[in-house]
């Protein structure tokens, strides 16, 4: 009962800040179960199998939703905004430089700080201004993913097998506002190089000897 009231709550925050939502499949042991007969996917996803068409920011269709179960919180991508998924290397960097960037002043100061969710597994999702495809600088990096119309992610505080899904940076400390995604994407570029520049760094070999 405590999930379920916790995960309705949310989800209709979503709804009231203008956020699709939709019902995903929720936990029962270490897999998902949407009561469809004969569902074969045991990972998070959608509770409805026209999900896209029946997702909505209408309170009272989402306060029934979640009457009924516990169900994962998911957020249609491709509307109010599109995400970019990478790994937690890369969003630690990408964060740090983008709470730096914020603290500036000056013109575009906030533009790169937007929200953030993060999965136990270590995946960092920042939430972007829709429409704007990937760069081609990360259009073909498997660390970068961008989804758009058609996907979905699960919003805090879904429950996945490992662990609660959070917020790093919360919507409320954006004030639910979005940053422009080509920036983001500058600081993931950026992001990126240094990461490949520190794997060729030769290994350093400590000069310390024992004492004898």
């Amino acid at each position: 009962m405590l999930d379920r009231s916790r995960l309705r709550h949310a989800a209709l925050r979503y709804a009231e800040h203008g956020w699709d939502v939709t019902p995903g499949a929720h936990l029962a042991g270490d897999r998902f179960d949407c009561a469809r007969p004969g569902c074969p996917t045991v990972g998070c996803h959608p509770a409805l199998e026209r999900w896209e068409e029946a997702a909505t920011c209408d309170t009272a269709k989402v306060a029934e939703w979640w009457r009924r179960a516990p169900h994962a919180v998911l957020l249609p991508t491709g509307r109010a905004f599109d995400v970019l998924e990478v790994p937690a290397h890369l969003g630690l960097r990408v964060l740090g430089a983008a709470r730096l960037h914020a603290s500036v002043l000056g013109p575009g100061r906030g533009q790169v700080r937007g929200p953030v969710a993060v999965t136990p597994t270590g995946r960092w999702m920042f939430l972007v201004r829709p429409g704007d495809p990937l760069r081609p600088e990360l259009d073909d990096s498997l660390d970068v993913v961008r989804h758009g119309a058609g996907s979905w992610i699960p919003a805090p505080p879904t429950r996945l097998p490992e662990g609660t899904v959070r917020w790093s940076v919360s919507p409320e400390e954006t004030r639910w506002r979005l940053p422009d995604s080509y920036a983001v994407q500058g600081m993931l570029v950026d992001a990126l190089g240094a990461a490949s520049r520190g794997a060729q760094l030769p290994r350093q070999t400590s000069t310390l000897r024992r004492a004898a």
